[in-house]
């Protein structure tokens, strides 16, 4: 930066020029010394700046310099001296306000943040019936803050990063100091710093660029738009990374079985959860292999059905031109364009056409003697299955799997299937997360840890954070309290005097 404010503003001048919302407004401090003011309008607090303005133009000390002035003159809890216009330039277009004096060498950056934004609501795609109801927003900060309300605790670091050479968008890792592995954090560190892009738009640019396996379909970073999914995350020794213009926070390292599991499973009763939980494994497995099932009893292996079961398919499929390997690619095919229109088109229209389109589609497909019934219930099972998983992503890698397993079926029948399921339990065996094998707790086997794997054990029996993080504090449970209830049998009050209530007023 030049002493001189003049050279300053013109080099500010053509370097914004023709940019109609950057503004500078040229004033005086102390009726003598001239200054210029620099934000992005749309992006700042309009009555701040403001206030911030009369504040200096009514000064009558003796201030001279940036940072007198920045501790005697200006009504701001944040102020930061800059000496580089690079530094200066990325916090005012971050939203920021800049004030240049002249005679001094570095600038002023004032946080006065504002502009248009969306309120905290309830998550779109994570919705619970027990639970807290506010989501993240495309706000770094508001994000920030939110977990910070869940986490009031000095061990929660939040580092900062910036990336994209255009964009300069903002990032936060955030972990719990004492918690997380020391390792696990630079690994993530590292590998943002790295990342070399013009510009960072949403999560999902992160997630491809940081993740171990590009070509794998299954996700290994988990996103959420909860604050408590990246605190409960956090607590088991996770990373969450932060990233300013999206509400999806992203969580490493991540597995498998963590994609099986929802918020509500710690909110509600263990019986429930456990069972909620063996319900989408099942859910799973109908959504992966039914259709290639289907194709490869109905093909090769029809001494499999019970007599009166095959008749019954016989007959349906006795005017049906394809194949069964072809009639469920059409139906799988049509379902899933039906599923995308829904998302596509406008909320109320969507839910129209994907219940209708459904009904319309599958009836017409019948009585024209395209497809059969069966299998139209075999693809609308399959569809139902597949909404049962709680993480979206990891239902489209199931549902991307689906129709190579049922080409497999075609041409080597049951064989087939359990081929292609090989190679998938193979596949995930060798991937990796951020240095955590992707079937981790099962794969390699951590016994502690299956309490929160198959099952939902009850939280007085998970005392310990999951063993195969590597967490630097592995207790997370008091024992005093365990100890007392198991001396109790349980908390049933069988200790507690009940009195008859005579003789009371």
């Amino acid at each position: 930066m030049h002493r001189k404010l003049r050279e300053n503003q013109k080099f500010l001048e053509e370097l914004f020029a023709d940019s109609s919302d950057f503004v500078i407004r040229a004033f005086e401090i102390e009726k003598s010394r001239k200054a210029i003011c620099i934000f992005v309008d749309g992006l700042v607090d309009t009555a701040q700046v403001n206030l911030m303005l009369k504040a200096l133009m009514i000064d009558e000390g003796q201030a001279g310099t940036a940072k007198r002035i920045s501790l005697a003159a200006l009504p701001s809890s944040q102020i930061t001296e800059v000496g580089d216009f690079r530094d200066l330039v990325r916090s005012v277009l971050a939203g920021d306000t800049g004030i240049l004096i002249d005679g001094n060498d570095t600038g002023l950056v004032l946080g006065l943040r504002g502009g248009e934004l969306r309120s905290v609501n309830e998550p779109e795609t994570e919705k619970v019936v027990r639970g807290p109801r506010e989501g993240f927003v495309e706000n770094l900060r508001t994000n920030t803050a939110l977990l910070r309300r869940k986490l009031r605790t000095p061990n929660l670091k939040m580092k900062p990063l910036v990336a994209g050479t255009e964009s300069n968008t903002n990032l936060v890792v955030s972990y719990l100091e004492g918690i997380a592995d020391p390792k696990v954090v630079d690994e993530v560190v590292g590998r943002l710093q790295k990342i070399e892009i013009d510009a960072i738009l949403e999560s999902g640019y992160v997630e491809e660029l940081i993740q171990d396996s590009t070509n794998s379909p299954f996700p290994q970073v988990q996103y959420t738009e909860r604050p408590d999914s990246v605190a409960a995350a956090l607590l088991e020794g996770r990373v969450a990374i932060f990233i300013d213009g999206t509400p999806f926070v992203l969580i490493v390292p991540t597995t498998f079985w963590q994609l099986m599991q929802a918020s509500e499973d710690y909110y509600e009763r263990y019986q429930i959860a456990t069972l909620v939980r063996w319900l989408r494994y099942a859910f799973l497995l109908i959504s992966l292999f039914t259709p290639s099932l289907y194709i490869a009893v109905t093909t090769f292996h029809q001494a499999m059905l019970p007599t009166p079961l095959l008749l019954s398919i016989a007959a349906a499929r006795e005017a049906i031109p394809f194949p069964a390997v072809v009639e469920a690619f059409i139906m799988e095919i049509a379902f899933e364009a039906l599923r995308e229109a829904g998302i596509r088109l406008p909320k109320m229209v969507g839910q129209a056409v994907s219940i209708l389109g459904a009904l319309v589609v599958g009836q017409a497909a019948v009585e024209a003697g395209i497809v059969s019934a069966p299998m139209v219930i075999i693809v609308s099972v399959t569809g139902i299955a597949s909404f049962t998983i709680p993480r979206y992503n990891a239902s489209i890698a199931f549902r991307m799997l689906r129709f190579p397993l049922m080409i497999a079926a075609a041409l080597f029948g049951i064989y087939g299937i359990i081929i292609g399921g090989l190679f998938i339990l193979g596949h995930l065996a060798n991937l990796r997360s951020f240095g955590i094998p992707y079937l981790s707790p099962t794969g390699p086997l951590s016994v502690g840890d299956l309490k929160d794997v198959v099952i939902r054990a009850p939280w007085y029996a998970m005392k310990k954070r999951p063993e195969f993080l590597s967490t630097a504090n592995p207790d997370r449970l008091g024992k005093d309290m365990q100890e007392e209830i198991e001396r109790q049998d349980g908390q049933k009050g069988k200790w507690i005097e009940h009195g008859s209530g005579e003789g009371k007023a």
